[in-house]
């Protein structure tokens, strides 16, 4: 924290909770003409104090301040260095963050530097929840049982991020087996106001976090985004966010919910709008007195899928329904009288009578249109109304295969098969639910539709209905707290009845953790080639994410969830046919087991208290036996197994010295792979199940892993060797220099030989030859993947052409050193007739500018030039010094040397 202050901004706040406490007034740039800050939304405020406090008029100077402190809805956007509180971790992004970290103590000390300057400077909380999968399911020791495959599977892994917890200050790890990241962060870990004791100054909280869904802790008050796992760890060495200074889209919400509609239909309308109106790399402000009608679980859902709206956050107000939640979840009384005394004190607290802030955009939502909804087979920002689910199933199959269509022929609709399980035979169809999950933070972290979801359970048992037996059903809750309710209620006992047993405390299914199908169920899918659906209550449904072989994936709510799988099938017109036969033998409708808004205002009254949150958050950190058993050495520097597969020593630091280095221009670039649109981070980084026959694959048999002992890719994030053969390695992604086929292939140029994305990078690499890539629009959208950059720069990526990037992905681009540019509005790859087989140029130099106009030559096999002027999107000053250092990382490690 910074003493200096030049706009005399520091005063004193007076509570009867902590007592007085320092704080830098927005009012006083008001006072002495510096700022009309009352009329600013609520996000720029929370940008201005952090500029305010931090500012040292070296790295954040009062230009900085002044620039924020004067924005415009319509002005100029100016670069400013942001400084969070705090950054949020889970252990899929994570364990390589502290992997480069570690690397990165090693080249300290090889540059003769102190290596315990590599640690984080603000604190860090990793939350250990993307590892657990469904591999049971269907049973009640499934919970045990999946617990104890995860501990099996990621014990070198564990063990590391043990080795963190103590080698790292700042650093607390919440172990497995306890919950979601950001359902954590929303229920525990976020102050709201956040209170620097040793300096005895609050400001608000805010975070960066590795990891997409961050925004959802928007919700709660609190400004937070995701960034890419390089970013972060800079963030988490004392090194400022550069960002441009954002357009702000106010969202006005009125009126409220109808009976029978949830947040998640108003989370699915409310991303299908964005997506339409075009909000990416702006923040979203939620206004207006809608507000009042939705309580904190309701916002944090809206929040949770910023991503997929296209905003960087999604931000709701302080206002009552803050404070209200913060005791709600069992937070210290102290923490909220200071979180409501700073928040009026600095004009942060919202009431119906606020005067609206003054916005870039505006739209207005009437929440009382909002209809029940689900959004598939393939995009989360593709909604599609309850009632047209079914009765457009059938069309959808056969529309040329794209975002929606899935390219089958008439003949093709009556393929069937029969599924012989639990003594009983099934019929599958196409259409079929093979996947029925309650999972993710999104949805898990509001009471209302879990307990929906338990009372549509509840209802359906007391009819008689039965889940259909090629149904695989789990529940995995974003905290201990949601089964407990659920036990409390009674209403988990109905819910494992129809099968959906408590699998884990982790995302599952929402990332593609979802676990084998059965034997019977996989084998009558693939024999009789049947489109099958997933319907998870997650946030991301793209291609070949959930499953490999769910090829149309839906989001719904969790009660819908529970009545998709007792229909067995998307097909069905749920709103019109019935769900099953009831006891009596008469048909039963959703209608028939769908919950009054009462029965579940009452459950949440009876059931959900604040001493359930006290109880299962007092000891977050200790962790089950399992993890306590879990012995590390306290070490400065991370001793490296060479014969570990999880945890292995990077490459991005070798060969670094402190010498400035010089940008060149990138000659003799063939094409490794040729897109279109929204080729997403889910297509370009590992994820999901290791496939046979893969080059990763054959590298872990070469090192004696047998394939029960894979694991996921995810898992295996530390392991560059691992990841560099996943690179664009998922099943459904379309490269079109193949365009008959889908999958992990592309063309080696040279000798015209079709292979692995891997096999010809390597190729290449021998050869001394450099690749770029070209892309259509929304190029990298998705979870905020830092491997979607780490994997194409380890295969010689040095140029990625795209029509529009996602925010995250760009950043992290630059983050390793990989140039990203633009084509020109109007113009891209297939206007320009390029076909991928040309030989690339890129005429760049070390005086470069941000957003300068670049030009590329593309030489093809005749000879023929093709020459055209892109936009770098290197945006700010200090990204052309990241990419001149090699990325990131570079530059921050040379810093901390000098």
């Amino acid at each position: 924290m910074i003493n200096h202050d030049p706009f005399g901004a520091r005063q004193q706040l007076k509570t009867d909770s902590v007592g007085s406490v320092s704080y830098y007034s927005l009012s006083r740039l008001e006072s002495i003409g510096a700022a009309n800050a009352s009329r600013l939304p609520h996000t720029i405020k929370i940008l201005l104090e952090s500029l305010l406090r931090n500012c040292d008029d070296d790295i954040i100077t009062q230009e900085h301040v002044l620039s924020v402190a004067n924005w415009q809805p319509q002005g100029a956007r100016y670069e400013i260095p942001f400084k969070p509180a705090r950054v949020i971790l889970q252990d899929f992004t994570g364990v390589p963050a502290l992997v480069d970290l570690a690397a990165m103590r090693d080249a300290m000390k090889r540059l003769g530097g102190d290596p315990k300057k590599i640690n984080p400077f603000i604190p860090c909380d990793l939350v250990i929840d993307h590892s657990v999968q469904v591999d049971y399911f269907g049973k009640s020791n499934a919970l045990l049982l999946n617990e104890t495959v995860e501990f099996e599977r990621n014990a070198e892994r564990y063990e590391f991020l043990k080795w963190g917890q103590s080698a790292f200050r700042n650093l607390r790890v919440v172990p497995p087996s306890t919950g979601i990241v950001h359902q954590v962060n929303l229920e525990y870990l976020a102050p709201v106001v956040f209170h620097n004791k040793d300096k005895n100054v609050c400001y608000p909280d805010s975070c960066v976090g590795t990891d997409s869904h961050t925004p959802m802790i928007n919700g709660l008050g609190v400004l937070g985004w995701g960034v890419g796992g390089i970013e972060a760890e800079a963030v988490m060495l004392d090194q400022p966010i550069y960002m441009l200074v954002p357009d702000v889209v106010g969202i006005k919400l009125t009126g409220m919910l109808p009976p029978g509609v949830t947040a998640t239909d108003l989370v699915l309308r409310i991303t299908e709008l964005c997506r339409n109106f075009g909000v990416v790399g702006k923040f979203i402000e939620f206004y207006g007195s809608g507000l009042t009608n939705l309580s904190i679980p309701d916002r944090a859902t809206l929040s949770n899928m910023a991503p997929e709206q296209g905003s960087t956050v999604s931000f709701f107000p302080i206002d009552d329904e803050t404070l209200s939640y913060m005791r709600f979840t069992g937070r210290h009384a102290d923490l909220i009288d200071l979180t409501e005394r700073y928040a009026k004190e600095q004009g942060l607290f919202r009431t119906d009578t606020t005067p609206d802030p003054e916005f870039t955009q505006v739209m207005e939502v009437d929440l009382g249109t909002i209809e029940p909804s689900l959004a598939g087979p393939k995009r989360p920002q593709d909604r599609i109304s309850l009632s047209e689910v079914g009765p457009t199933y059938r069309q959808m199959l056969i529309e040329p295969t794209g975002i929606k269509g899935m390219g089958l022929f008439e003949h093709d609709l009556e393929r069937s098969g029969i599924v012989s399980r639990n003594n009983a035979d099934e019929k599958i169809t196409h259409g079929a639910v093979v996947i029925a999950a309650i999972t993710s933070c999104t949805n898990t972290s509001n009471p209302s539709v879990m307990l929906a979801a338990g009372l549509v359970a509840q209802k359906a048992v007391e009819r008689g209905l039965k889940v259909k037996n090629y149904v695989k059903t789990s529940l995995a809750p974003g905290s201990m707290v949601v089964t407990e309710y659920l036990t409390q209620s009674g209403l988990l006992g109905f819910l494992e009845q129809l099968g959906f047993y408590l699998v884990g405390y982790g995302c599952t299914t929402c990332i593609g953790n979802s676990g084998p199908l059965d034997e019977a169920v996989e084998k009558a899918i693939v024999e009789n080639d049947l489109v099958v659906s997933a319907v998870l209550s997650g946030n991301r449904n793209f291609e070949g994410r959930v499953h490999p072989l769910t090829k149309t994936n839906y989001l719904a709510s969790p009660p819908l969830v529970v009545a998709y799988a007792l229909a067995g099938s998307t097909a069905l017109d749920i709103t019109r046919e019935p769900l099953g036969e009831g006891k009596d033998g008469k048909p039963v409708y959703l209608k028939d087991i769908w919950p009054t808004p009462w029965e579940v205002a009452e459950a949440i009254r009876q059931f959900v208290t604040p001493e359930m949150f006290r109880e299962r958050y007092a000891d977050v950190f200790t962790g089950t036996k399992a993890w306590q058993k879990i012995e590390v050495l306290g070490t400065e520097l991370y001793a490296w197994d060479e014969n570990s597969t999880y945890i292995r020593k990077p490459p991005f630091f070798e060969g670094v010295t402190t010498d400035r280095q010089q940008i060149h221009s990138l000659t003799g670039m063939r094409v490794l792979a040729l897109f279109g649109d929204s080729v997403t981070t889910d297509h370009i980084s590992p994820a999901g199940q290791i496939a046979p026959h893969s080059p990763a694959a054959l590298y872990l048999l070469e090192k004696g892993i047998e394939q029960k002992d894979w694991n996921s890719y995810g898992s295996r994030r530390g392991n560059d060797q691992v990841m560099a053969r996943g690179t664009f390695a998922n099943i459904r992604i379309h490269n079109l220099l193949v365009p008959d086929i889908e999958g992990n292939l592309t063309i080696y140029h040279p000798t015209g030989e079709r292979t692995t994305f891997f096999d010809a990078a390597m190729a290449y690499k021998k050869a001394g030859i450099p690749l770029c890539i070209l892309a259509g629009k929304e190029y990298g959208s998705g979870s905020s993947r830092d491997w979607a950059a780490k994997g194409p720069f380890m295969q010689g990526v040095k140029a990625v052409i795209a029509e529009s990037y996602e925010r995250i992905h760009r950043s992290n681009l630059i983050g390793m050193g990989i140039l990203p540019l633009q084509f020109i509005s109007g113009e891209s790859a297939k206007s320009l007739k390029l076909t991928g087989t040309e030989t690339f140029a890129i005429d760049i130099s070390d005086t470069t500018a941000p957003q300068q106009q670049i030009n590329v030559s593309a030489i093809a096999p005749d000879g023929t030039v093709t020459a055209f002027k892109t936009v770098s999107r290197i945006d700010t000053p200090i990204e052309i010094q990241y990419y001149r250092d090699g990325g990131i990382l570079r530059t921050v490690l040379k810093k901390l040397v000098d």
